[in-house]
C-alpha cells in the first residue's frame, strides 16, 4: 500500500473509523492488526520474519532487564545483535557477498559455476531491524523499561505509518506512546496532521515524481555521451528527488501519527540549507543519523580519545551508513565520501572561542552553496547504477560543457519545481519550525494549500511510483 493511492487512503479510512470509537487497549489492539495488514500488504510471506524479529527481541529484552549479572545481560545482548544482523545479512547481503567472492575466484583463475542467491528484499526490514536493535540497547544501558508485555511491544515495532520508510523511532519516544492513554484529537492536531499529509503528498506527487523522471531519463543514457550541462541537470533532479520523496513519505507519516494521537520525530530540517558535512546529517535522514552516532560512533570512542581515533570513527561510521543503504559499492562509495568529507572538515575547522559570532550573510550563502553542491556529488555516487557510470559521468563535468535541448529542458523543469519549494523551505527555515505555516493567516495558510493539493490533483500520476526507501 502507498501512501498516495486510494487503496491506502481506504484502508486508513476504516482504520481512523474503528480506531475513534475505542478505548486504549481497543486501540492498540487494531493498530497490531493494522500494521500487520499494511505490511503483509507487500508480501504476506515476510510477516513470519517481523513476528519472528518482535518475539526474539522482546523476549531478550525481558531477560536482560530481569538479570543484574552483567555477563547474563551482555550475552543476551549479543543473542539479539547477532540475530538482527544476520537477518540483515541474509537478505540484503548474501548475494552481494556470494556476488563478491565469485569475481575474486574468477580473477585467481576459477572459472567454475558459482550458485548465486536470489533472495527477495523485505520491505522496511533495515528500519524495523534498527528499531528493535535500539530497543535490546536501551534496555541494556538502562536508558528505557522493557515493554510490559510481547502485544504492546509488537504494535512498538509495527506501527504502521512509520513502518516501511522510518523514522527510526526510540523506544523511550515511541513505545511510551503506544504503553499510555492517548489524547483525543481536537481541532488544532487534526488540522497539523492534514497540513503535514498535504505537504507530504506535495513533495512526493509534484516534486519527486516529477523530478525523478527527468533523472530516470538522464541516467539511463550511455555516460560516455552526456555533456556537463546533462549530468549537473541529472544530479540536480534527483537530489531534489530524493529529498521529496524521501521527506514526503516522512511528513505524511507524521500526519497520519497525528490523527493516531502519536507524535513522529522530525525526520528532516531543510537539509539543503546546511553549511557544513556535520550541519547536513544534523537535517538529514535525522533518524538514522542520530542511530548511528549514539550506537556506532559513540561506543567506537565518539571523539573522546583523540583526533585520529576521531576521524577512524567517522570514517567506519559512514562506510557502515553508506551499506546500510544496500549492498553495493556505490553506497560504499557514497559513504566513504561523506566519511572523508567529515574528516577533512574536521581536520581544517578551527577551534571556535566561546563568544559565538554570527557570520555574515554571503559568508553563510557560501557555505550553503559549497555544500549543496558537494551534497549534489555525493547523490551521483549514490543514484549511479555501478561505480564505472558515477565516475565516467563525474570526468563528463570537466571535458565537454556543450548545450544541448536535453539540458536546456532538463534545467528549465527542475527550475519550475525547484524554486518554488525552495522558497517555501527557506521560510520554514527562517521560522525554525515545519509548523510554521497552521500558526500564519488564515488567507495565507489557505492559498498556499491550495496551491499543493491544486499541484497534487494535477501531477498525480495512473500509476503511482514506490518510494524511493522502500528498498533499504
Amino acid at each position: 500500500m502507498l501512501f498516495h493511492t486510494l487503496t491506502f487512503w481506504t484502508f486508513f479510512a476504516i482504520v481512523g473509523a474503528l480506531y475513534s470509537m475505542l478505548k486504549l487497549r481497543g486501540q492498540n489492539v487494531l493498530l497490531l492488526v493494522a500494521g500487520y495488514v499494511f505490511y503483509g500488504w507487500w508480501d504476506w510471506r515476510f510477516l513470519i520474519l517481523i513476528a519472528l524479529s518482535t518475539a526474539v527481541d522482546y523476549e531478550v529484552g525481558r531477560r536482560i532487564s530481569h538479570s543484574d549479572e552483567p555477563i547474563r545481560r551482555r550475552r543476551w545482548l549479543i543473542v539479539s545483535l547477532v540475530f538482527n544482523l544476520s537477518l540483515l545479512g541474509v537478505f540484503k547481503y548474501l548475494g552481494f557477498a556470494v556476488t563478491q567472492i565469485g569475481s575474486l575466484a574468477h580473477y585467481f583463475g576459477y572459472d567454475g559455476p558459482w550458485w548465486v542467491p536470489h533472495i527477495i528484499l523485505p520491505a522496511g526490514i533495515s528500519f524495523y531491524t534498527f528499531q528493535s536493535l535500539a530497543y535490546t540497547i536501551d534496555v541494556y544501558k538502562r536508558r528505557t523499561q522493557p515493554a510490559p508485555t510481547l502485544f504492546e511491544y509488537a504494535v512498538y515495532v509495527s506501527f504502521f505509518p512509520q513502518l516501511l520508510a522510518g523514522p527510526i523511532e526510540r523506544p523511550g519516544h515511541l513505545l511510551g506512546q503506544v504503553i499510555h492513554p492517548r489524547s483525543r484529537i481536537d481541532d488544532k492536531i487534526f488540522l497539523e496532521g492534514l497540513y503535514l499529509i498535504i505537504r507530504g503528498l506535495f513533495l512526493k506527487i509534484v516534486i519527486a515524481d516529477n523530478l525523478g523522471l527527468i533523472a530516470n531519463s538522464i541516467f539511463v543514457l550511455p555516460a560516455n555521451e552526456l555533456s556537463g550541462w546533462e549530468v549537473l541537470a541529472g544530479t540536480y533532479a534527483f537530489a531534489f528527488q530524493i529529498y521529496g520523496d524521501f521527506c514526503g513519505y516522512s511528513t505524511i507519516a507524521q500526519g497520519i501519527a497525528r490523527w493516531l494521537g502519536f507524535d513522529l520525530m522530525d525526520n528532516f530540517k531543510q537539509p539543503y540549507f546546511a553549511t557544513s558535512p556535520g550541519d547536513f546529517w544534523r537535517r538529514w535522514h535525522i533518524s538514522l543519523s542520530s542511530w548511528l552516532r549514539d550506537y556506532l560512533f559513540i561506543p567506537l570512542g565518539g571523539n573522546r580519545s583523540g583526533t585520529a581515533c576521531t576521524c577512524r570513527n567517522l570514517m567506519i561510521t559512514m562506510l557502515l551508513g553508506g551499506l546500510w543503504h544496500g549492498a553495493s559499492w556505490t553506497f560504499v562509495a557514497w559513504g566513504a565520501f561523506h566519511g572523508i568529507w567529515l574528516v577533512m572538515h574536521r581536520l581544517s575547522s578551527k577551534e571556535q572561542s566561546q563568544t559565538r559570532v554570527i557570520p555574515q550573510f554571503w559568508l553563510v550563502a557560501f557555505k550553503m552553496l559549497v555544500t549543496f553542491h558537494l551534497i549534489c556529488l555525493s547523490w551521483l555516487l549514490f543514484r549511479a547504477q555501478s561505480i564505472n557510470q558515477a565516475w565516467t559521468m563525474l570526468t563528463r563535468l570537466f571535458v565537454d560543457w556543450h548545450w544541448s535541448p536535453l539540458a536546456a529542458n532538463s534545467l528549465s523543469m527542475i527550475a519550475v519545481f525547484t524554486l518554488p519549494l525552495v522558497l517555501y523551505e527557506a521560510l520554514v527555515e527562517y521560522k525554525g519550525n515545519i509548523l510554521a505555516l497552521t500558526n500564519a493567516p488564515w488567507p495565507a495558510r489557505a492559498c498556499v494549500c491550495l496551491a499543493m493539493i491544486l499541484g497534487i490533483i494535477y501531477f498525480a500520476s495512473d500509476q503511482p511510483s514506490e518510494f524511493i526507501y522502500f528498498q533499504f
